[in-house]
């Protein structure tokens, strides 16, 4: 039995109706050949009862399955990560993140994210402490270490860790100074943003550090954020009517079909919360 919830996603809901291997009961549901299954469980976007499998396994009559039919698919590993390795030491890495890859494995694509393809290159298990958007390029932070992840997730929380943001944005009209909004607390995106408090909505503050007039219309903004909530310097610039360049989901010209914004992390700063030793990266 199959449930329509999510087909404009390529989404499946599956009650199986028979016992058997996974593969198969799949076949029997799905209009998808053996070798299209099999790919779509090495990406990880099948779900056993709520789990994530990547190989074939058994299933009994009435198991929950969902099949992700259409996954989101990033750029692929081109084995260039030791070259964007800005930094690393026992306790942690910084890499400068391209535009259009993930940080960390999405809903229906277990392997083409950026935490992947750091562990192919170090041959070692790193962890996300922080995250920059898909479609955002810059310097992040892995811990190597439980140990460091968690206290240095202690650091975030305190606002610990100086964040400098580039962004070319649509507009020329941008002045310097602190910029506050208050976000709506839904997970859907694009981000609702006000400048007016509003009930249990979340405290959103940035800085404009300096601000420079380019060509057509659009000028350069240097941008320090204190609080890190989702898609926030997008929504809080689109707002303010300068919508980053390439950024269509928050007003701007949709100008690539990658999934890429003028959005740079150029600067971190922090101390290391196990040694006490001060780090600063730049580019």
């Amino acid at each position: 039995m199959q449930s329509a919830r999510g087909f404009e996603y390529g989404v499946r809901h599956i009650l199986s109706p028979q016992s058997g291997g996974l593969c198969d009961v799949l076949l029997g549901n799905l209009e998808l050949d053996r070798d299209q299954i099999l790919f779509l469980l090495q990406l990880g976007a099948i779900y056993h009862n709520h789990q994530r499998v990547t190989e074939n396994s058994s299933v009994s009559t009435g198991d929950y399955i969902r099949v992700h039919t259409k996954p989101r698919r990033f750029p692929a590993n081109d084995g260039h990560w030791s070259s964007r390795i800005i930094f690393q030491n026992e306790h942690f890495v910084v890499v400068n993140k391209i535009s259009g890859l993930p940080v960390h494995a999405s809903v229906d694509n277990l392997h083409e994210n950026l935490q992947s393809y750091l562990q192919q290159t170090l041959k070692h298990p790193v962890y996300v402490t922080h995250r920059l958007d898909v479609p955002t390029r810059g310097l992040i932070v892995y811990a190597k270490t439980p140990e460091f992840q968690t206290e240095f997730n202690k650091l975030l929380i305190q606002r610990e860790m100086h964040k400098i943001y580039r962004a070319r944005v649509q507009g020329q009209n941008l002045t310097t100074g602190p910029l506050r909004h208050y976000m709506e607390p839904s997970p859907r995106a694009p981000k609702v943003v006000s400048k007016e408090v509003q009930q249990k909505w979340q405290e959103c503050l940035l800085e404009i550090l300096d601000f420079s007039k380019l060509e057509n219309n659009q000028g350069l903004a240097k941008i320090k954020l204190h609080t890190g909530r989702t898609h926030q310097i997008r929504a809080q610039l689109g707002a303010e009517g300068h919508p980053i360049v390439g950024d269509f989901a928050y007003g701007a010209e949709k100008l690539w079909d990658e999934e890429r914004i003028e959005l740079e992390a150029c600067e971190l700063a922090f101390t290391n919360p196990l040694t006490g030793e001060s780090h600063e990266f730049k580019i």
